[in-house]
C-alpha cells in the first residue's frame, strides 16, 4: 500500500506547499542496505565514562569517524551518549546540552543512542526493578536513571528528517562491553530500526555473539515462521532468508497456495497448520527435525482479529482471538521448550502490538491477546534462559498492509501521521527487528517488547 501524501510532500512542488500551510512532511526513512548500512556523517560520542570508551572502539571497529566533542564536527551522522555512571539528576544536564550543540548538524536519516543502567521498576524489562537493585539504588541514582528515559523520548519526538532516537539499557553488573550491548547499538544505527523510535533495550546479561556477520546475521538457522503466507509473516520469512536463515514457512490450510508458492521460492517444505491445533508444536517439531535435526528460531507471527465495540462482543469473537494470539503461543512454547530438539542457542519471537500497550477502541479482545503476549515473553525469559535461549515480543504500530489499507481514508492518513515519524511502518521494518532480536548479537536481550511504531503519540 503506498502513501501518496508522503510521496507528494517529497516532491518539488508538494514540499513547497506543504512547507507554506505548515504540513507535517515526513520524509522516506534510511532502511536496511547490505553493505552500506551506517548514517552518513561523523559519528558523536559524547561521554567519559566506561561505556562511551567501549562504544567508540566498537566505532572506530566499524571504520566510522568517531569523533569525542561536538565542535569539530560538521556533519554529524549519529551521536551517542553515555549516561551509565550518572548519580543525580543535576549530571544530566550537561550532556543534554552537548547534544543541543549537535542537533543541527545531524544528517537526514541519522541516530541519537543514549547508553544508561535501568531505574527501579520502570518497566523497561525482566531486568529492571529486581530485588537485587533495590538495595543498591538510592534514589537521587534511580531518578538519574529515570531522567535519562524522559530525555530521550522527548529528544526522539522533536527529530526531523528521519531521525531517530533510541536507548540501551545496561543492567547492572553487565559490563559496558558485553556483545549485546554492541548488537544493540549496531542495531539502533542501522537502517534496521528505522521505524523504531523512542524505544529502549536492556541487555540483562553478558551473552551475545559481537562477530555476527551483519549483513546475514541469522547465517545456517533453523527457522519457524507462522502464519507466513501473506503480510508481516511473508515479510519476516523472506528477510530471515534473505539474511541468512533456512526458514520453514506455516500456514492454515485455505492460504494453501500462497503459502506453497512462498516454499518453492525459497526452496523449503512448508507446513500447512492450524496452530490452535493442540498437536501444533510436536508437528513443527517432527516437519523440521526430520529435514534439518533441529529447531533454532521461531516467529510466533499467526493472529486475527475479530473488532467490535465491548458492548457488541460475543464469545465467539472473543474466544477465536485469544485462542489464535496467545493460547497458540503459550501451547507450542510448552512443547518446544520440552522437546530436545531445539538447537543450542534457541530463539524466539513473539508478536504484540501496541494495542496491547494502549488499548484500541473496538479491539478489547486483540488488545488482551496481545497484552497477554508480553506478559507471556517476561515470563518465560528464564525458563528459555536456562536452555541457553532467548524470547522476545516486537509490538507493531501502524504499519502498512492488506489489513491496514481496509480502513476508511480519512482514518488511515491520521493513524500514519500519529506517530514521530509522521508514517506509516512496512512489513519490512518489522521483520528487521524480528531479524536483529533472533540473531546472536541479540544473545543478551531477554523477556522485553521492542515496539515498532514510529513512537506512536497514543499510549506508546
Amino acid at each position: 500500500m503506498t502513501d501518496t501524501y508522503l510521496d507528494m510532500v517529497n516532491s518539488g512542488l508538494g514540499k513547497q506547499v506543504a512547507g507554506k500551510l505548515g504540513l507535517p512532511r515526513p520524509v522516506t526513512l534510511r532502511r536496511f542496505k547490505a553493505g552500506a548500512d551506517f548514517p552518513e556523517g561523523s559519528v558523536l560520542v559524547l561521554g567519559k565514562g566506561r561505556a562511551a570508551d567501549a562504544a567508540a572502539k566498537d566505532l572506530l571497529a566499524w571504520d566510522l569517524d568517531v569523533r569525542r566533542t561536538a565542535q569539530d564536527v560538521d556533519r554529524v551522522g549519529a551521536v551517542v551518549i553515555d549516561y551509565t555512571e550518572a548519580q543525580n539528576p543535576s549530571e544530566l544536564g550537561g550532556p543534554a546540552l552537548e547534544l543541543a550543540s549537535a542537533l543541527r548538524k545531524l544528517r537526514r536519516g541519522g541516530r541519537v543512542i543514549t547508553l544508561s543502567r535501568p531505574a527501579l521498576g520502570i518497566g523497561t524489562g525482566a531486568a529492571s526493578g529486581t530485588a537485587a537493585n533495590a538495595e543498591a539504588l538510592s534514589p537521587a541514582v534511580s531518578a538519574a536513571r529515570q531522567g535519562v528515559v524522559g530525555i530521550l523520548r522527548s529528544v526522539a519526538q522533536e527529530m526531523r528528517g528521519g531521525v531517530t532516537a533510541n536507548g540501551v539499557l545496561i543492567a547492572d553488573g553487565v559490563s559496558p562491553d558485553a556483545a549485546s550491548v554492541t548488537g544493540a547499538i549496531r542495531f539502533f544505527l542501522s537502517g534496521r530500526s528505522a521505524y523504531v523510535d523512542g524505544q529502549f533495550l536492556t541487555v540483562s546479561d553478558d551473552r551475545g555473539d559481537a562477530g555476527v556477520d551483519w549483513d546475514h546475521p541469522v547465517a545456517g538457522k533453523i527457522a519457524v515462521v507462522t502464519g507466513a503466507a501473506r503480510g508481516i509473516g511473508e515479510q519476516v520469512t523472506r528477510t530471515l532468508a534473505a539474511s541468512g536463515a533456512t526458514v520453514i514457512p506455516v500456514d492454515v490450510p485455505m492460504a494453501g497456495d500462497a503459502l506453497s508458492k512462498l516454499a518453492n521460492e525459497l526452496r523449503v517444505p512448508a507446513l500447512q497448520l492450524d496452530v490452535t491445533d493442540p498437536q501444533a508444536g510436536q508437528k513443527i517439531l517432527d516437519l523440521v527435525t526430520a529435514r534439518y535435526g533441529r529447531l533454532d528460531l521461531v516467529v510466533h507471527n499467526a493472529g486475527i482479529t475479530r473488532d467490535k465495540m465491548l458492548a457488541n462482543m460475543d464469545a465467539a469473537k472473543w474466544d477465536s482471538v485469544l485462542a489464535v494470539n496467545i493460547e497458540s503461543q503459550l501451547r507450542i512454547n510448552e512443547t518446544l521448550l520440552a522437546s530436545k530438539d531445539l538447537g543450542p542457542a534457541p530463539r524466539i519471537v513473539c508478536l504484540a502490538s501496541t494495542s496491547g500497550v494502549a488499548g484500541n477502541r473496538g479491539q478489547t479482545n486483540y488488545a488482551a491477546s496481545k497484552a497477554g503476549v508480553i506478559g507471556l515473553v517476561a515470563a518465560t525469559a528464564p525458563l528459555i534462559a536456562a536452555k541457553g535461549g532467548t524470547i522476545n515480543a516486537v509490538a507493531p504500530g501502524f504499519i502498512e498492509s492488506d489489513m491496514t489499507a481496509k480502513i476508511p481514508a480519512a482514518r488511515r492518513q491520521i493513524s500514519r501521521r500519529l506517530n514521530s515519524l509522521q508514517q506509516g511502518g512496512l512489513p519490512v521494518d518489522v521483520a528487521q527487528a524480528i531479524t536483529f532480536l533472533l540473531s546472536d548479537a541479540a544473545g543478551g536481550i531477554n523477556g522485553q517488547t521492542l515496539r515498532v511504531c514510529g513512537q506512536s503519540l497514543v499510549g506508546a
